[in-house]
């Protein structure tokens, strides 16, 4: 699916007149889904516990293309064994201009995230519903709590002379991301995920 669709555009402005930034196209990059109990685990008892975590990865395709990388896994477990397992990544692709150094980052981390998490939300619910069990809905993710987070324990390691603070690319530019950003979600909110199937 591809839209050339402008974030937030100036009004009236030329793309010489300051940052712009457009959605070009989201996929899924890669989907793993598995329920390796089955139909066994459709006679077992009692609830789960769900486990979500989500990480972010960021790849320049050329000079103003990124594409951002959103990757949910989505674990199910019990005493008597794994009722489910989901690994999604879903990428949004995105066109920017004059993007000033210092607003890179948040944009890539943080907005563009927010912008593809609905889609890739509705793709673990049905990949989830397709092991037969009902649909797992996700509770928003809160990107730039996490973003902060992570700037600060980067900060913290970097006055420590443990890591560098930002991670830039290899190729010397000035697309500097924190390095190492992910971060576990707990708050999930499933749909009954445990109910047996007939």
């Amino acid at each position: 699916m591809a839209d050339e669709t402008p974030i937030n555009p100036e009004s009236g402005a030329t793309p010489d007149d300051g940052p712009q930034a457009a959605a070009i196209a989201q996929y899924i990059k890669d989907l793993s889904v598995e329920s390796p109990n089955s139909p066994q685990v459709f006679q077992w008892q009692g609830q789960p516990q769900v486990d979500v975590q989500f990480n972010i990865n960021v790849d320049r395709i050329a000079d103003e293309v990124h594409e951002v990388v959103l990757r949910i896994n989505v674990s199910a477990k019990s005493d008597q064994g794994t009722h489910f397992l989901v690994d999604l990544s879903y990428a949004g692709l995105f066109g920017l201009r004059n993007f000033p150094d210092e607003a890179l980052a948040p944009f890539m981390l943080v907005e563009a995230p927010q912008l593809i998490f609905p889609f890739a939300r509705q793709v673990v619910a049905e990949a989830v519903q397709n092991t037969g069990f009902p649909p797992l809905l996700l509770e928003p993710i809160d990107f730039g709590r996490a973003f902060v987070a992570t700037m600060d324990n980067a900060q913290a390691q970097a006055q420590a002379g443990d890591v560098p603070l930002l991670n830039g690319a290899a190729n010397g530019s000035a697309d500097a991301l924190p390095e190492g950003f992910d971060s576990a979600l707990t708050d999930v909110d499933p749909v009954d995920p445990t109910s047996s199937k007939e």
